[in-house]
């Protein structure tokens, strides 16, 4: 087997987070694993580097600033507040708001953003994070034990490079978060090998084969409960092969979710350690710049086995290694074989019952004969500057058109802050050269279909659902689907970091949202109305009678008058 350069990313501080005592979610996987690659000796046939974090503006690049926010202030006790008893951000027991929640999440991101970059500079030919593959996260919310979307974030990366990514995703569950954010697109191909039925997320039918642009580039191959490495194998070549054929991507993210495997806590496959990783393999011998992932597995054990497993295979020394395992730190976990193997059980395999994995193959086999052969990307105008960005000076929050706000600063030059930032005797001109040197700002084209649009309204259309009056989830723990209700909208300033439009200043559709307004601001506005509720005598939602009867209660007398409400509180005189 050839060669390949590979750069693996590890951050020490990734295993001492925890999702809880009871949570399934063990992070501590990822030392496990780094402790094995160290007993095997790999790291030195490797490139390793600890990536940069994440930081909170990079995220946005797919979360909502609002969302981002969150993650970045919460904490175990704030968290029913800010999320409003888990209406929002946070839903169901499967999120908790750990300690250091958002520093896993940078972490986790980070790795996969350096990556990606790494292997679109061609200085790898494998990247690998294991911290990565957090793939049910949402554009505004956390979903399946997954904070922030790493592959998403990865893959935009990517897309700055290369005109085509197919992902491939082998964990147990659905990869529904990275195929909603790339549902109406044809430059990115999800493909999903997953267990379907009442099963989370509840998604990933053969028919979910993704829309307008994005239609057929969607594809998902649901399985039943204890499929094996033969079945498995049968299903997964044929319909990669027919991908790599039709698509042909300049790059691959492979998710490599452990709970696939036999025996897995949350699990119901049946594949063995060879098995799973005869995915890496396949992969690997198709010389297509990989990143590899981690995701799922809540048998630590046997996801720091896979996850060592499969950095062998990327490294092509698989038939090298010796499966009796050598002493490590973690060594005692591995009893009682402490070997490096998951073997199959004897489960049976519910896929082989009425062909029913065949004609799942022969479906997505067809549909991909049905889809054009590879989009081609034409070249893309770099967005305009405006004069009074190229320049550093003007409002930058002044909403209109370019053209116009262009104009309108050129006839107002010279500025009054020109000459300390161009201190050339021809400043005061300089705005109106730029000016003239401006093309018009592109207007979108027309199209017969608002799913064809480029345009964020047409993309908003395309994702928004119909449900209005509430959302319906599923738990990963627990299996069982609940509604989250609407959270109520007085308040909503609290959390989100801005106060709520008045009806008379809601911003026109297609205006640009400004990401990341002031700290200051939010910290003032929430430290306000905190101070104001605990001189009233309320705090963490409990009325102190004693502050009442000294203040009187005319702070949240004024409060609740603003609000509409009404508190009767009764108080003696002396």
């Amino acid at each position: 087997m050839s060669k390949r350069r590979v750069t693996y990313y590890y951050d020490p501080d990734v295993g001492a987070f925890t999702y809880g005592l009871t949570h399934p979610m063990k992070p501590q996987r990822m030392r496990a694993t780094h402790e094995l690659l160290i007993a095997y000796d790999m790291l030195p046939k490797m490139h390793v580097l600890r990536a940069k974090r994440a930081s909170a503006e990079t995220m946005t690049r797919f979360h909502t600033d609002e969302y981002v926010q969150f993650l970045s202030r919460v904490t175990p006790e704030n968290a029913p507040q800010l999320s409003y008893s888990g209406t929002r951000f946070l839903v169901g027991e499967d999120n908790p708001a750990f300690d250091g929640v958002f520093e896993f999440c940078s972490i986790s991101a980070g790795g996969s953003l350096a990556a990606a970059h790494r292997l679109m500079n061609g200085q790898t030919d494998i990247a690998i994070n294991w911290a990565g593959g957090l793939h049910h996260a949402k554009k505004r919310e956390a979903s399946g034990f997954c904070y922030v979307n790493d592959i998403v974030l990865a893959i935009l990366e990517m897309l700055r490079t290369v005109p085509r990514v197919l992902y491939i995703d082998i964990d147990c569950h659905h990869g529904d978060g990275v195929e909603e954010a790339f549902y109406t697109t044809n430059r990115v191909m999800t493909c999903s090998f997953h267990k379907f039925g009442e099963y989370f997320p509840g998604t990933g039918t053969l028919d979910d084969r993704g829309r307008g642009k994005g239609r057929g580039y969607a594809v998902n191959v649901p399985l039943k409960d204890g499929v094996t490495d033969e079945a498995y194998r049968s299903v997964f070549e044929p319909v990669i092969d027919k991908i790599l054929d039709v698509f042909q991507p300049s790059a691959i993210v492979l998710q490599c979710g452990a709970d696939s495997l036999s025996g897995d806590k949350l699990g119901c496959l049946n594949l063995t350690m060879q098995g799973h990783a005869s995915c890496v393999q396949y992969i690997r011998k198709k010389n297509i710049p990989l990143m590899l992932l981690g995701g799922g597995g809540y048998t630590v054990k046997n996801v720091a086995r896979t996850w060592t497993y499969e950095t062998a295979c990327a490294l092509g020394i698989e038939d090298d290694i010796d499966l009796n395992m050598p002493w490590n730190e973690y060594f005692e976990w591995f009893g009682p074989r402490y070997r490096l193997e998951v073997p199959a059980s004897n489960m049976e395999d519910m896929n082989l019952r009425d062909n029913s994995l065949n004609r799942v193959r022969e479906t997505a086999l067809r549909y991909l004969s049905e889809l054009r052969p590879a989009p081609s990307v034409g070249l893309q105008d770099v967005p305009r500057e405006s004069v009074g960005e190229h320049l550093g000076v003007g409002d930058a929050y002044e909403q209109g058109p370019l053209d116009d706000l262009d104009e309108k600063l050129a006839r107002e030059s010279p500025l009054p802050n020109i000459h300390a930032i161009l201190p050339d005797p021809r400043a005061p001109g300089h705005t109106r050269f730029v000016y003239n040197l401006q093309e018009k700002a592109a207007q979108p084209a027309d199209s017969d279909s608002e799913y064809d649009s480029d345009t964020s309204l047409a993309r908003t259309r395309a994702r928004s659902g119909p449900a209005r009056h509430g959302k319906k989830r599923m738990s990963l723990l627990t299996g069982e689907c609940f509604d989250v209700p609407r959270p109520p909208p007085e308040g909503y300033d609290l959390g989100c970091g801005h106060e709520p439009w008045p009806q008379s200043d809601i911003p026109a559709q297609g205006m640009k949202r400004r990401f990341f307004p002031s700290a200051a601001r939010w910290e003032y506005a929430l430290d306000r109305h905190l101070a104001e509720r605990e001189r009233a005598g309320m705090r963490n939602g409990r009325v102190d009678v004693g502050a009442l009867m000294m203040n009187g209660g005319a702070v949240e007398r004024a409060r609740t008058a603003e609000l509409g409400e009404e508190m009767d509180v009764d108080a003696e005189d002396d």
